[in-house]
């Protein structure tokens, strides 16, 4: 037998056998194969075997993805057609398109508040004597909410009144009796609650559809489910140079007892309503290549096809289409499974779903 130091320069591996004997053509001698040669090459190619599964288990799994949408895309079958050759038969569910209103808006947040919110000041510095009022109190303009007591020891007690300069509702009364006050303290704030307006600032890319006169709807957290009218009264020709963002009032078309000032608002600036607008849902529009186009089903020799036909769409909001041009009210489109047709395609109809109403 050779010496372990030398090695076999050349020699085929029986998979037979771990006793095959190998011959040195070195010394002319035989020798065994370790165990630790085979453990390494069957370790080797089963490591190869594995990433080549995996590697086409992935590509398997992505070919699915990308041809399995909604449930129905990349769902095929085959059928004979009328001369006996097999085509393919793609599985869709389709629904209508319809004829109604549609409403394109800005959202936007803001606040609440008195259409005027004054402060109410001391002609004179002095101690505050008196005050006539509670918060939540109507007053009414010149009237006396406070005194208060501008005289020294020793001289005649001279109480000044503090009148509101406005009609409206107390809404703060920053001091209290017995405390001194100067000509810049407020003593009093008055907000004319019968008048609420709306503050909000409205994003750049949005400036060029702000007009005087927009119309818009309300929300309140408040009160969930309801909308309160309103429209746009002012809107600043300058944008804020930090937020980049325009500033715009809007006031409440009738007043509601239920509005407080401080309110969260939701609105919805109203840019463009339509009526009579052929609707379609948007995931129905399909666009590829810079074209744009809908798969309208059609009935041809007893086979459902689909027509691939472009169109041109108007608004577009909350998932809703407006087309402009292409199809019109009636037509039946796909909705689910366009992803691998094509102009003429057989399909088979897996269900018709309602999805505008």
């Amino acid at each position: 037998m050779p010496s372990r130091s030398c090695r076999p320069r050349s020699f085929r591996c029986c998979r037979a056998s771990w006793n095959t004997l190998k011959r040195c053509w070195i010394c002319n001698t035989y020798s065994m194969p370790t165990a630790n040669n085979w453990e390494s090459k069957a370790m080797t190619k089963s490591g190869t075997r594995m990433v080549q599964i995996i590697a086409i288990a992935s590509l398997l799994t992505l070919l699915s993805a990308c041809g399995n949408r909604n449930g129905t895309d990349g769902q095929t079958g085959a059928e004979n057609d009328a001369d006996g050759v097999r085509r393919t038969v793609f599985a869709v569910n389709t629904t209508t398109a319809i004829a109604g209103s549609i409403t394109d808006y800005i959202r936007v947040t803001g606040d609440v508040r008195a259409s005027s919110n004054v402060d109410m000041f001391a002609d004179v510095a002095g101690e505050l004597k008196r005050i006539h009022v509670r918060v939540g109190d109507r007053v009414q303009a010149d009237q006396v909410i406070a005194e208060v007591d501008r005289s020294r020891p020793g001289q005649t007690f001279a109480p000044s009144p503090v009148r509101a300069t406005i009609t409206g509702t107390v809404t703060a009364l920053p001091v209290q009796a017995g405390s001194m006050v100067s000509t810049s303290s407020p003593v009093a704030r008055v907000a004319q609650t019968d008048e609420l307006e709306i503050r909000i600032a409205v994003a750049e890319r949005f400036v060029s559809k702000m007009r005087i006169g927009m119309p818009a709807t309300v929300r309140l957290d408040a009160y969930p489910g309801e909308q309160f009218g309103a429209r746009v009264t002012e809107v600043s020709p300058v944008l804020d140079s930090q937020t980049r963002t325009l500033g715009a009032t809007l006031n409440f078309n009738r007043r509601d007892p239920r509005v407080r000032p401080g309110m969260f608002a939701q609105v919805q600036l109203i840019t463009q309503q339509k009526e009579g607008a052929v609707k379609v849902p948007s995931d129905t529009v399909v666009r590829r290549f810079g074209e744009t186009y809908l798969f309208v089903v059609q009935q041809h020799d007893d086979e459902t096809i689909v027509e691939r036909r472009p169109v041109r769409v108007g608004i577009e909001i909350d998932n809703v289409a407006e087309i402009l041009e292409g199809v019109t009210a009636g037509d039946e489109i796909v909705y689910q499974g366009q992803a691998l047709l094509e102009d003429g395609a057989r399909v088979r109809i897996i269900d018709r779903i309602t999805v505008l109403d």
